[in-house]
């Protein structure tokens, strides 16, 4: 591995807490540093294997176990969720407001499919990005944080008409939960973390959080850190959409069972066919992935992932560039995606590598961390 400098001196400029950087080929891991603190306030040094709330790094995860099911034949792709997701049978679809402030809604004109949730395509959005639907919750009533009641939003386009980011993949945990009778948690367990070596990997509430585990941290205004009491696991559902806790390593061992055509040390979790799905993107004609607003500027800010390109979007749950990222990063044909709190990945099938940078800070899309996420691939592909 070529010297780090370049990449330590951009982690210097990004002004975080702490952080944990790790790039992997496809056998194995090939650069792994803790840098800085897990707890500011606190001082607890960040270490290599300290767990993080991967937040969106959960959907890949999650998206890949549902494919798990729909080799199986226990989901199919294409058929309507309704009569297995009740809430999903008759979605509505947000229009506008009248001039009292009343939400207008009317019936969406396609059933919502688990291929539309994997690929973002139900019109599903999130509160924190989108102002019509804080708008609709601001009139109608927010649903507690954490609660199912919280995923019943209106959609904000029909199905498959537009990449929408939201709330799809807690849905799809959803779907596994009742076409296989375990909690998501569980089936994970069973068929996808535990046979990958993934130890770590678990949701957690703030009581079964570990003392060392990285707090979320946000800038007090006066050159330090205040930490925020956020926990994504905690509430009546396991989150498919963010729920997860995990470390570097395990993560790590998630992409190696990509980059490896779905089997990692000899233990396949998904048939080669299935797992070339992972790498292609499946968006519509016309349809580009990636973009995102923000309706809550101080959990996150806006985010466009591939400046002056096309992004593409795979089954997988995977944002696909088709074309190479310049200076030096992802080839054409790579996978790369993020959590809310900071943390960033991506895998280069062409280099046979990927990586990830893992922090704790609010709001998402910091310009600094992604500089430092960019030269984390540079620093991979030298």
């Amino acid at each position: 591995m070529s010297n780090d400098t370049a990449f330590i001196a951009a982690l210097e400029r990004a002004d975080v807490p702490g952080a944990v950087a790790l790039i992997t080929n496809a056998g194995e891991t090939t650069y792994h540093r803790a840098i800085g603190l897990a707890d500011a306030p606190g001082g607890v040094a960040m270490q290599p294997d300290t767990l993080f709330q991967i937040a969106s790094m959960t959907k890949a995860i999650v998206s890949t176990a549902a494919l798990q099911l729909v080799e199986r034949g226990v989901l199919a792709l294409d058929a309507p969720l309704g009569d297995l997701l009740p809430e999903l049978a008759a979605p509505q679809v947000l229009e506008g407001f009248g001039e009292d402030g009343t939400p207008q809604l009317r019936p969406a004109r396609t059933a919502i499919t688990l291929r539309h949730l994997l690929l973002h395509t139900s019109g599903c959005g999130y509160v924190f990005k989108d102002a019509a639907l804080l708008r609709y919750v601001m009139a109608t009533g927010m649903a507690a944080p954490g609660s199912r009641a919280s995923l019943n939003l209106p959609l904000l386009a029909d199905p498959g008409e537009r990449w929408e980011y939201g709330v799809s993949t807690d849905w799809v945990g959803l779907a596994i939960e009742a076409a296989t009778g375990k909690t998501l948690g569980d089936y994970l367990a069973t068929e996808l973390t535990g046979p990958l070596g993934m130890a770590a990997t678990a949701f957690r509430g703030a009581d079964t959080m570990p003392a060392d585990a990285a707090k979320v941290h946000r800038r007090d205004g006066s050159g330090g850190f205040a930490t925020l009491p956020l926990v994504l696991g905690e509430g009546e559902y396991h989150s498919g959409g963010g729920g997860l806790t995990s470390t570097a390593s395990d993560y790590a061992r998630f992409l190696r069972m990509v980059l490896n055509g779905g089997e990692l040390d000899g233990v396949r979790v998904l048939s080669p066919e299935t797992a070339d799905l992972l790498y292609h993107d499946a968006l519509a004609p016309g349809l580009s992935a990636g973009i995102m607003g923000s309706a809550m500027p101080d959990l996150a800010g806006h985010y466009d992932p591939l400046p002056g390109q096309r992004g593409g979007w795979t089954l997988g749950g995977f944002l696909h560039n088709a074309e190479p990222v310049p200076n030096g990063g992802r080839s054409a044909g790579s996978l790369h995606w993020a959590g809310i709190f900071n943390c960033y990945y991506w895998i280069d099938p062409a280099r046979r590598q990927g990586g990830l940078l893992l922090t704790q800070l609010a709001p998402f899309g910091d310009t600094g961390v992604l500089e430092a996420f960019a030269e984390l691939q540079r620093l991979a592909a030298a």
